[in-house]
């Protein structure tokens, strides 16, 4: 990634110096001082902030994982087996083997949907005798925000001896903040060759980018169905009750994301123009992955399926 921003700096800088010499065109075969006239294209700056709000369905990763219940033999009270585990003989005495389950079977709780800030720099030129089109290479970060859950997955769950267990299962404290790359080409409504001054231009926009999405995942075994899973050993410690604490856990997810945008400038000067607009981002799915201390072993937990990010924002855009 760090490539990626050096890469897109550079080029920014590039354009710049480009801009900065004298834009005119000698028509062939005639003198060096003779000109064309203007054709439109310009070279365009643009810096943006806003808020993005972004929303997304929570899917239970788990996969093949099995946790143990028992049951209350006098009312029917289902229970974890690390729950009846750390009980004396005169409670556990009470409750017989209900059978195991299947944890990724558990629905989550609930979907993401959260507010953050974004920011979003851009850098291109309005096209030679359609200068109503601008094609621009754009960087936008939405900033972290947060997903927490406790109880992260709830729902019922039937075990292997016919029982039907209301579970809950783990608890997490986690973020998620992207970067996204992108190509667009934009239409600005208006006539000629000179944007209007002191008036509203529509536009719309459209364009792919390559979405990085960095995770945190803190997850928690709030429920006691967790602790006593094997294959989950290796990516925490066991604490002195018996409970796994477990690991905090980075992840990033690389998504093609379709961009589609809308607005209105208005403009201040026959070079800087006010711009109010938003943007809808679409990244398929983002990962929250548990990992060992040494990052040698990653298992999927949830993930963010269409997410939906929309970026409302104001910039100011220099176009010479």
């Amino acid at each position: 990634m760090n490539k990626c921003i050096t890469s897109f700096f550079a080029f920014m800088l590039l354009g710049i110096g480009m801009a900065s010499a004298n834009w005119q065109y000698p028509v062939n075969g005639v003198r060096r001082d003779t000109w064309r006239g203007d054709d439109g294209m310009r070279f365009v700056l643009s810096v943006r902030g806003g808020a993005s709000f972004g929303h997304a369905t929570i899917q239970n990763d788990i996969g093949g994982l099995t946790a143990n219940y028992m049951v209350n033999t006098t009312n029917g009270e289902i229970v974890t087996q690390a729950w009846y585990d750390l009980q004396d003989a005169s409670v556990q005495a009470n409750y017989a083997y209900a059978g195991y389950a299947q944890l990724g079977d558990l629905p989550a709780a609930n979907d993401y949907s959260e507010f953050a800030f974004a920011a979003g720099i851009s850098m291109g030129f309005t096209v030679p005798d359609s200068p109503q089109w601008r094609i621009e290479l754009g960087f936008d970060h939405i900033a972290e925000s947060d997903y927490n859950e406790n109880p992260l997955f709830q729902g019922g769950l039937i075990t292997s001896e016919g029982y039907v267990a209301d579970a809950q299962s783990g608890g997490v404290q986690s973020t998620l903040s992207s970067d996204i790359y992108s190509v667009m080409a934009f239409y600005d409504f208006f006539d000629g060759i000179q944007k209007p001054l002191k008036q509203m231009i529509p536009y719309i926009g459209f364009g792919a980018g390559y979405a990085d999405t960095k995770t945190v995942l803190q997850l928690t075994d709030s429920y006691g169905d967790l602790s006593d899973v094997y294959e989950l050993m290796g990516y925490g410690t066991v604490d002195s009750a018996g409970v796994i604490q477990f690991n905090k856990s980075d992840t990033r997810t690389s998504n093609l994301a379709p961009v589609l945008a809308a607005g209105f400038s208005y403009g201040v000067s026959d070079k800087i123009f006010l711009d109010v607009g938003a943007r809808a981002m679409y990244l398929p799915k983002i990962k929250w992955q548990l990992s060992s201390a040494d990052n040698e072993l990653r298992r999927d937990w949830f993930s963010a399926d269409k997410m939906l990010y929309i970026n409302a924002m104001v910039g100011l855009r220099v176009e010479f």
